[in-house]
């Protein structure tokens, strides 16, 4: 090979590469939240590359708390990536933030008066999120997808429950309630609910006392069926 053209070539090779040149850092990660309940918003870098920003973190520990009683506890960073993660995949720019840490009083609270309230539950201990974002029933199938922890997804209330708990999924659309009670037929066999709730399926409106107990027989029933 002539000389001339193996310099030229080395020199066009070098200058086309900038002297001193530094990879590139990875971007921040950061979350877009708004929480309906306090009318808080969080719009930040939570992770850079050396991981959880502490002065971050510490703001969304505030952001999350138990709203009911304004409780807090360190958040599990994991289902943040799990949000942001879910967020990217579809294309969200914000999330609505409907439920995150709860404490043990708050979850009991809603135990008894809503249905799909787990006894040990995730949200007690800072791992839980419910969240509604833009194309939601897309972000509940890209979430079950990656298999990073629970999905519920609720479609009649329109939000996904996510937790960086287990690898688990379920779904509660009000229309599923006859086989979670079939499929718990020795516990309510054991409550006090009439029998013309679960056998007959009146057509006639039930009591609040009914309506109290098919829903605390229906939260345990869910319970159940999530953690088999």
């Amino acid at each position: 090979m002539d000389r001339r053209l193996f310099l030229a070539s080395c020199g066009a090779l070098a200058a086309a590469r900038p002297a001193n040149a530094v990879p590139k850092p990875p971007p921040l990660r950061r979350l877009n939240l708004y929480n309906p309940n306090t009318h808080e918003s969080f719009a930040a870098p939570y992770r850079d590359d050396n991981g959880p920003i502490p002065a971050a973190m510490a703001e969304l520990s505030y952001f999350l708390r138990d709203f009911h009683c304004g409780a807090e506890i360190t958040i599990d960073p994991k289902v943040l990536d799990f949000l942001a993660a879910v967020m990217a995949a579809v294309g969200a720019g914000r999330a609505t933030i409907l439920s995150a840490y709860r404490t043990p009083a708050t979850n009991r609270m809603l135990a008894q008066t809503m249905f799909g309230v787990a006894d040990n539950s995730q949200h007690l201990y800072g791992r839980a999120l419910d969240i509604r974002v833009d194309r939601i029933a897309e972000a509940m199938q890209a979430a079950r997808a990656m298999r990073r922890g629970g999905v519920g997804w609720y479609p009649r209330s329109g939000f996904i429950h996510i937790d960086s708990g287990p690898v688990r999924n379920w779904t509660l659309n009000g229309g599923g309630f006859d086989e979670l009670l079939w499929r718990e037929r020795r516990l309510l066999a054991n409550s006090f609910l009439p029998p013309d709730i679960v056998e007959r399926r009146p057509r006639h409106p039930l009591t609040v006392q009914q309506r109290l107990a098919l829903g605390r027989v229906l939260a345990r029933a869910e319970f159940l069926a999530r953690h088999r």
